[in-house]
């Protein structure tokens, strides 16, 4: 955890919470002081294939959504700069509508084999795809993908190694093949998750 982290999410109701319930605040995190993606990020973000992306609506409803793709589709483009490529999808366009008013999101990404968990905060620029330059576009677009209609940029606020006590595991075909696990045929889905 940066400290940083600690200064965003622990509000003065999180410390009073901390007080009621842990019967005191919890302690100032030794972690950097400022949201730099290290070794240990970075590998993380490039193997996931899925994470949890949270807004916020104008009216202040919090709003969650799941996006998914290749491992690595969530890229790395700096120290405190990631991005990736936003396809159509229901066509309601709710986390993009959100940002517009309240540019701020907090992303989930899990490993689900390892119960490993990293909490990301950052604030969120959407492009849409003819407004983004060719080198951010280069950045996100995977040749064969099918054709994004934005790029999202966000710039680390925060991040935090988040505990694994409740994370179930959950394998992918591919990672329960590589363990020699039998599998019976199953439908061919995107990703293959069981």
């Amino acid at each position: 955890m940066s400290r940083h982290f600690a200064d965003i999410a622990y509000t003065p109701g999180v410390r009073a919470m901390q007080r009621r319930y842990a019967g005191r605040e919890a302690p100032p995190h030794p972690g950097p002081a400022e949201a730099v993606l290290g070794s240990r990020e970075r590998d993380f973000i490039a193997a996931r294939d899925s994470f949890f992306l949270a807004t916020v609506s104008e009216t202040g409803w919090p709003h969650v959504q799941h996006r998914g793709g290749p491992a690595g589709f969530l890229r790395v483009l700096d120290d405190t700069t990631l991005a990736f490529a936003d396809y159509g999808g229901n066509r309601q366009f709710v986390s993009v509508g959100n940002l517009q008013a309240q540019p701020r999101a907090a992303l989930i990404l899990v490993d689900y084999p390892e119960r490993r968990r990293l909490k990301l905060l950052a604030e969120m620029e959407v492009f849409d795809l003819e407004a983004a330059s060719l080198g951010l576009r280069e950045a996100v677009l995977r040749p064969g993908a099918p054709a994004a209609e934005r790029v999202m940029v966000l710039r680390l606020a925060a991040f935090d190694w988040n505990c694994s006590q409740h994370i179930t595991p959950r394998y992918s075909q591919a990672e329960l093949a590589a363990l020699g696990v039998p599998l019976p045929d199953f439908p061919s889905r995107q990703g293959g998750a069981l």
